[in-house]
């Protein structure tokens, strides 16, 4: 509201000192960062004092895990911290014309309100199970669909390709060089292609999925599109919410994250760094980085409050939103491919349980009972929890909550520097 408030005021001719400064994504970006930590800073007390006032605070089953029932009573449902620190900067500080931005924000509102609804069950009628599984995963599967189909229509949601000679429909854009100025030639044009880490022709057309020609391929490149679309975001919202089980560890790990992401978002709505790096210029995505700058801000604030020994969980208030967030940019800014090696936890998080049931299952159908892989499930668990029946034993020894963190954000910060390198590498 702050950055239209100034557009008017330019609009209007007058001069307001500080002015031009909205126009310049560092200063937006940075002013959410810190706006997203004050505000975490001053309604964290806050909204734990609430939660503790009202006892809404988490049911701990006893599962043989080290520091495990000194959790109990701990309040959940602290993302509202996080959302009210993300939303609040985003409303003043971003275009809200921007479709990167409206449909941000729609994810976020979105998700939250799933997660704060299976938090309430959880919490108020103690029903460890929360919401039912298909409302969950109908929610998410609505939140996917309108953001794929979305982007399918929105007319912002382009790639722009230049040429130094003219052809028709181009526009000009004046580009200044060293000593000189430059005419040079450029077309918006709605594309649905991604970029495919390591090759070095690193486009990737959905229309290769799609069987049939003519209109009919058009159409079902739409839909295999928002299929995938849908499955990226569920997925990572998924995953976000199994890493949420130990102190500081999705909150810490989003964090990295979500930097990450703003830095690609940065590097591919700027045309000079695009064109160093040869990678697809997408106009308009530096509201994506001020988002994520909020994005940020309001999970290192919250940090504050969650690392160990936490005084407030996030719950799937955060969890659902924050990576449902994560998600959806990585798709508008077409890295979609990279999520696997950026969220290489969460990633990682997910393959754990996938595995460990069906070989479970599997196990028990053909020799009459059950066999682990790890010794419990999500992976972070496993390095907390003896049993001597998993296949996997490494490392033969439990290793505290705090290490298995920190450990954890080491690991993202490097798959963080590799994501951001593959950009050349390739």
């Amino acid at each position: 509201m702050l950055y239209h408030l100034f557009k008017w005021f330019e609009s209007m001719g007058w001069d307001i000192p500080g002015a031009n400064l909205m126009k310049y994504v560092t200063f937006r970006g940075v002013a959410c960062i810190i706006l997203a930590l004050v505000i975490a800073f001053w309604i964290g007390p806050k909204i734990i004092h609430r939660l503790q006032k009202k006892q809404i605070g988490e049911t701990i089953r006893d599962l043989g895990l080290e520091g495990q029932l000194a959790k109990k009573g701990t309040p959940t449902m602290g993302g509202l911290i996080i959302l009210l620190s993300i939303l609040i900067p985003v409303l003043l500080f971003c275009n809200l014309t921007s479709i990167y931005v409206l449909l941000l924000i729609f994810t976020t509102v979105c998700l939250g309100l799933i997660g704060f609804k299976d938090d309430s069950i959880k919490v108020f009628k103690k029903n460890k199970e929360g919401l039912k599984g298909k409302y969950k995963i109908f929610g998410q599967l609505a939140v996917g669909i309108v953001v794929g189909v979305t982007l399918l229509v929105s007319k912002q949601n382009v790639i722009r390709l230049y040429s130094d000679t003219p052809k028709e429909g181009e526009k000009t854009e004046v580009v200044s060089g060293i000593g000189d100025e430059k005419v040079i030639y450029y077309r918006d044009v709605k594309s649905r292609t991604t970029t495919i880490p390591f090759l070095k022709h690193n486009e990737f057309k959905y229309s290769w999925l799609a069987p049939g020609e003519g209109r009919f391929r058009d159409w079902a490149t739409n839909v295999i599109y928002v299929i995938i679309i849908t499955f990226i975001v569920m997925a990572v919202s998924n995953g976000t919410n199994l890493t949420d089980g130990m102190d500081g560890l999705a909150t810490g790990t989003s964090a990295i994250v979500g930097a990450t992401v703003a830095i690609l978002a940065y590097l591919s709505g700027n045309a000079i760094f695009a064109d160093y790096l040869s990678i697809m210029y997408i106009p308009n995505t530096s509201e994506i980085v001020i988002f994520m700058a909020a994005f940020v801000g309001a999970l290192i604030g919250f940090l504050w409050y969650n690392t160990y020994p936490a005084q407030v969980f996030m719950g799937d208030t955060g969890s659902l939103a924050i990576g449902g967030i994560i998600g959806v940019a990585a798709i508008m800014i077409r890295k979609e491919f990279l999520i696997p090696i950026f969220c290489g936890v969460f990633f990682v998080e997910s393959l754990s349980v996938i595995i460990q049931r069906y070989y479970f299952k599997y196990t028990k159908k053909k020799k009459g009972e059950g066999v682990r892989v790890f010794r419990m499930t999500p992976l972070h668990h496993h390095f907390q929890k003896e049993n001597p029946d998993a296949i996997i034993q490494w490392p033969h020894h439990i290793t505290p909550e705090a290490k298995i963190t920190v450990h954890f954000w080491i690991i993202t910060i490097v798959l963080g520097i590799l994501s951001v390198i593959t950009l050349k590498i390739r």
